[in-house]
């Protein structure tokens, strides 16, 4: 049991250690960027950028979501909005939806294989207790709209449920369904957020953060209530 952990806990070092190093190679091709985006001709030499990268950019942008999700403490909201910088709305959506199933499949079926220990590495001691004392979770006819909910809902920690999805009784391809796609709405207002950035629509973006960060909030008061009347 003890090599297993050690093990795991190898696996989550390598995998954080590649989230650097992607970061770093990313950081080295655009941040001199970044600074001039507030200008046609910095937005155009941005776009000139991404497009010399070729097929490695957009393969480079899905390691980053996906060893983020595998890693979980990182926020992955950022690398949404550079998805959306680079590939626009439509393009940023479908690279962080192709990634997200990626890796809640990657996710999903190391937990039915290793259990509480992986859950554990990469998730916490405290947060599987949550998990294994959270009655919301337990009703078997309600968990599928449930789990599609919080999903859906902006705000909510949806990195620890695509973790719970092994343990619920919930077939696997729903749960992936539900886990991927359900997220759109979160999605599509980063990326959007990010294609309105490198359009020099400033005013949009910023609007477009505000609505989210509101709609965030009410989506963690929700799961608190819903969390609480299941556990009563």
């Amino acid at each position: 049991m003890t090599n297993k952990k050690q093990k795991m806990k190898i696996v989550k070092l390598a995998l954080f250690v590649l989230f650097l190093v992607l970061l770093i190679f990313l950081t080295i091709k655009l941040l001199p960027l970044f600074k001039d985006l507030g200008t046609d001709a910095g937005r155009i030499a941005f776009k000139d950028k991404i497009n010399q990268m070729g097929i490695l950019g957009p393969i480079v942008v899905m390691a980053l979501i996906l060893v983020q999700m595998l890693i979980t403490f990182l926020p992955g909201e950022p690398l949404e909005v550079l998805a959306g910088m680079c590939y626009g709305t439509i393009g940023g959506t479908l690279l962080n939806l192709l990634a997200v199933f990626i890796g809640s499949s990657i996710i999903f079926f190391s937990v039915k294989k290793f259990g509480k220990d992986f859950i554990i590495t990469f998730f916490g001691e405290e947060n599987y207790q949550k998990i294994q004392n959270n009655k919301i979770f337990k009703n078997v006819k309600k968990v599928e709209l449930v789990l599609f909910i919080l999903f859906f809902i902006p705000g909510t920690p949806k990195d620890l449920f695509t973790y719970l999805g092994g343990l619920i009784p919930i077939k696997p391809f729903v749960f992936l369904m539900i886990s991927t796609f359900a997220r759109f709405p979160s999605i599509i207002t980063s990326t959007f957020a990010g294609s309105n950035i490198i359009q020099g629509n400033f005013d949009i973006t910023i609007i477009t953060f505000i609505v989210t960060i509101v709609i965030a909030i009410i989506g963690i008061f929700a799961y608190s209530k819903i969390s609480q009347k299941y556990n009563k």
